[in-house]
């Protein structure tokens, strides 16, 4: 059996304790590798080695780094048959999906940082007679990096690439539920020759592994990408610490339909953007609310387009939607769904464990895309994070409704709304308490933008020059003339 490695210092090596997780294969239901189980000692040989390298990298040219970070890149595109193999069987994720957006996003974050760092740039502030200020942004040192089960070269790069771009040394530790990927970024380092212990990829779980990485005092600053209350625990330890924190968090995304909308177009990426990855991207739509002069059609047409979705086995190139990432997890969304029923809910399709797609998956972890009604606003469906293939509808009627009712968690991660009254787009985003609105549209990103969200959704931001400003510090100069 496989068996998943540290990397540390350059090399890959088991944890110290010489102790295995079992890491699973979501559509079968079964072990198909091992991981490192690594704790508090591992760590320490992560920082000792990231410290060592530090001064090295961080004094290469930008250019330099850039070039390495580029050939990373190429790597990744290089391998991508293998990297999104390996990501649909860890993940449970249909293996269509992982080609097309999971390894090219990953290659994607390397290559826009490494170019982004050659851009970088700090302000002068002219006093005229008296002087001028300019400002040095200097890299912090060794920072942590943790990253989701949920897309995990995607988001595991997307920490990585930026903090390695502008000239820190790393360690990093991807979800103990999907570490496959990381793995191979892992060799992939090696043979694009970044030097020893300038990234350290230390496998294990959160609870230790993870823990110590927060709470090493060696360890600058923390950009971690997962759920509000692991976020809290994560800001009780190194706030008291003085460290930098980056935060996503979770999210309960309001999708807003008006009956102005392209309603064809509205209706395909509606559907696009609640049931994608199984639901379980932060990013997707989970809250939709339905202008009533639509509603009663919109639900129908939805209900019937959810049901033609295929839950199949994820390496089926005709496959909608995977398997559940994890058991919990699986668990956890029909918990939810059971909850809706007792809060009243109506069950408009799904709302039931999905049958085996085939033999091979006859234990795997599969669940009906659930289309549910007649919950009301403040109902716990509607207000917690399920992370799975559940969403609600619920019809309003004027746009100050609209817009309390998006508005209307303790989440502000992202919203969509559909539209075609110009004003009323510009008017309803501005009022929406989300860190990304996306108008007629859903997931389309610019590496460039700021990324995070708001509330309980998050501190800081990622993407373009907000994570360049994140993984560095800034000094200012005076010059007196």
């Amino acid at each position: 059996m496989q068996q998943i490695l540290n990397y540390i210092g350059g090399a890959l090596k088991p944890a110290i304790s010489g102790a295995w997780m079992d890491n699973y294969d979501p559509s079968r239901g079964v072990v198909y590798s091992l991981i490192a189980d690594s704790d508090g000692r591992d760590v320490d040989l992560a920082v000792e080695a990231a410290k060592a390298a530090f001064p090295g990298w961080s004094n290469k040219s930008v250019e330099a780094r850039a070039e390495i970070l580029i050939k990373i890149a190429d790597l990744i595109d290089s391998r991508l048959e293998e990297f999104a193999l390996a990501e649909s069987v860890d993940n449970g994720k249909p293996l269509s999906l992982a080609k097309r957006m999971d390894i090219p996003r990953g290659s994607a974050n390397f290559r826009h940082f490494a170019h982004a760092t050659t851009q970088f740039h700090s302000e002068t502030y002219d006093m005229g007679s008296v002087g001028f200020n300019y400002v040095l942004r200097r890299p912090i040192g060794v920072v942590g990096c943790i990253s989701p089960w949920n897309l995990p070269l995607y988001l595991f790069t997307w920490k990585i690439a930026p903090a390695l771009a502008a000239g820190n040394t790393v360690v990093a530790k991807p979800s103990e539920v999907t570490p496959m990927t990381a793995y191979l970024l892992a060799q992939c380092c090696i043979e694009a020759g970044l030097p020893p212990g300038v990234l350290n990829i230390v496998n294990g779980a959160g609870s230790k592994a993870g823990a110590a990485i927060v709470g090493h005092p060696s360890i600058h600053a923390i950009s971690f990408t997962g759920g509000t209350s692991t976020g809290k625990a994560i800001s009780s330890i190194a706030a008291p610490m003085f460290k930098k924190l980056s935060l996503e968090l979770g999210g309960k995304n309001p999708v807003v339909v008006f009956d102005d909308c392209d309603y064809e177009e509205t209706l395909a990426t509606v559907t696009r953007s609640t049931f994608t990855n199984q639901g379980q991207i932060c990013l997707c739509g989970s809250r939709i609310y339905l202008q009533r002069g639509i509603y009663d059609r919109f639900v129908k047409d939805f209900v019937e387009r959810v049901k033609s979705l295929k839950v199949g086995d994820p390496l089926d190139g005709d496959t909608d939607v995977g398997a559940i990432v994890s058991k919990d997890q699986y668990e956890k969304d029909l918990f939810y769904i059971r909850l809706a029923q007792e809060e009243g809910g109506t069950i408009l399709c799904g709302g039931a464990p999905a049958m085996p797609p085939n033999e091979r998956c006859q234990n795997g972890w599969y669940i009906q895309p659930t289309v549910l009604s007649n919950l009301g606003p403040q109902c716990r469906t509607n207000q917690e994070e399920i992370f799975g293939p559940v969403v609600t509808v619920w019809p309003f009627d004027k746009e100050e409704e609209a817009i309390a009712l998006a508005n209307g968690t303790t989440y502000g991660l992202a919203a969509t709304l559909y539209t075609a009254d110009l004003k009323r787009a510009h008017r309803v985003a501005a009022s929406l308490d989300f860190g990304i609105v996306w108008v007629n549209s859903w997931l389309v990103r610019d590496l460039r933008t700021p990324f995070g969200g708001m509330k309980a959704s998050g501190v800081g931001r990622e993407g373009g020059m907000e994570a360049l400003h994140f993984f560095t510090e800034a000094k200012n100069i005076f010059i007196k003339l």
